[in-house]
């Protein structure tokens, strides 16, 4: 009984830091995230993000014109609207892939149809790249030096941008 117990209480345990919600520093942003999104993709917050990490690939699931004023440091552009899964092509379905876009909407969404066609090691930034950005986290322009500017998509949505530069055309 004892041992059934205790393995009952190993697999709570374990279950629950798999399932473990992630969070970003504002109380206000996070509450718009959990009602805003269906959290059906695993999430990684930034500060759980090691950018270094060997292997990891970044995944841009914004436009293209957002994605060309500033994004995470080698990330690869998918985009949203006219999205495409050639454009995945090249990285492998076993590696570690944190999509992100500006708040975490559009990138989930994409995150599905990745997770549906086999990507198995996929991660929904939380608060994506406005809550990069707000963490003091490093973005680039196309030429590959470090900027402030971020594309902020709209006045609406570019209130969780706190940090950095906004950017709207």
């Amino acid at each position: 009984m004892f041992k059934q117990f205790s393995f009952l209480v190993f697999v709570f345990l374990a279950l629950g830091s798999s399932f473990a919600q992630v969070n970003v520093r504002s109380k206000a942003y996070n509450n718009m995230l959990k009602d805003l999104l269906s959290h059906s993709v695993a999430e990684i917050s930034v500060q759980d993000v090691d950018e270094n990490e060997e292997g990891l690939v970044f995944l841009d699931a914004r436009e293209r014109k957002e994605f060309e004023v500033s994004h995470i440091k080698n990330a690869i552009w998918i985009g949203y609207d006219d999205f495409k899964m050639s454009r995945v092509k090249g990285v492998a379905k076993d590696s570690k892939i944190i999509i992100y876009c500006s708040v975490g909407y559009r990138s989930e969404k994409i995150g599905e149809k990745l997770v549906k066609a086999g990507y198995n090691n996929l991660f929904n930034l939380y608060g994506s790249i406005f809550e990069w950005v707000n963490q003091d986290r490093v973005v680039y322009d196309m030429d590959g030096n470090p900027t402030r500017r971020v594309h902020a998509f709209n006045d609406d949505w570019g209130r969780w941008l706190k940090k950095g530069e906004k950017v709207y055309d």
